[in-house]
């Protein structure tokens, strides 16, 4: 504990670039970015403690606390990026409730590996993605109208991320969060991920987790019809064909065989689709 007094932060490296969809892009307001940029850098740390290798879920934790504590107030240092989401929720008038709640799913990533069935894993996201789109939503005084959508998009986006990593975090967190219900129906075992491609039984699983995502997505489509603010019902619809493209890809792809990620056009379709949403 005396070390996460110091700085409870462990950053990776990874910033906003790294992500499958623009975070606090020049889409949206300029007043506004910083905010979201705050919230996103807050989130990164907690993220990458909760998926450090050589941390252990005690001091995982206990670091997890310390951010918590300084967002609230409880603290006055410890955590800089919590300090500065801290600064800005009090300048925005915005509820600390979603970071909060990231944290929830950050402690159940230092503590739980595997997860039963879709259920198990859809309440994961309600704390670890649902929370960011919210967060957003909130900050550009969006109605809750919103928010079925905006959970659907970032639930849709969260699995997407678990498919493009499931090999790397087995290995190297020995954490799996394809669902053992879903496994076990498919004939998959957790040994096939170690493979350097997909088998049948995993691919069959990888699939029947994308139908869920397609499905979300559809719901997703709703969110920029919602979206009051412009510039961000211009991001919200990039961000959605984003995840549609993503999931696309997924399916054709091996996340095994090689990361399958989105690439340059796939950002530019997805922008010239998103300009339909402008008036």
């Amino acid at each position: 504990m005396s070390a996460a007094a110091d700085s409870a932060e462990a950053w990776s490296g990874k910033d906003r670039g790294d992500e499958n969809f623009p975070v606090g892009s020049a889409l949206i307001a300029a007043r506004l970015r910083p905010h979201v940029h705050a919230f996103y850098a807050f989130a990164r740390n907690a993220d990458d403690i909760a998926d450090s290798a050589t941390l252990d879920p005690a001091a995982k934790l206990a670091r997890l606390d310390v951010m918590e504590a300084v967002l609230t107030g409880a603290r006055a240092a410890g955590s800089a990026s919590a300090a500065r989401l801290r600064d800005s929720l009090a300048a925005t008038g915005t509820t600390d409730r979603h970071a909060r709640d990231l944290l929830i799913a950050f402690r159940q990533d230092a503590t739980q590996r595997r997860y039963a069935d879709w259920a198990a894993l859809y309440d994961y996201c309600r704390h670890s993605a649902m929370p960011v789109g919210r967060h957003v939503l909130d900050l550009h005084g969006e109605s809750r109208d919103t928010w079925a959508a905006s959970d659907a998009l970032c639930t849709a986006l969260q699995v997407e991320n678990h498919l493009q990593d499931c090999a790397a975090d087995l290995a190297t967190l020995d954490r799996l969060y394809l669902p053992a219900e879903l496994m076990a129906a498919h004939g998959a075992e957790v040994a096939d991920l170690r493979a350097p491609s997909a088998s049948p039984a995993l691919r069959a699983v990888l699939d029947a987790l994308l139908d869920r995502c397609d499905a979300l997505n559809r719901s997703a489509g709703a969110l920029p019809r919602r979206t009051r603010d412009r510039r961000l019902r211009l991001e919200t619809a990039v961000i959605v064909g984003l995840s549609r493209r993503l999931a696309a890809r997924l399916r054709r792809g091996d996340p095994l065989a090689g990361r399958v990620a989105l690439g340059k056009s796939d950002a530019l379709g997805s922008i010239l689709a998103a300009l339909r949403f402008l008036p």
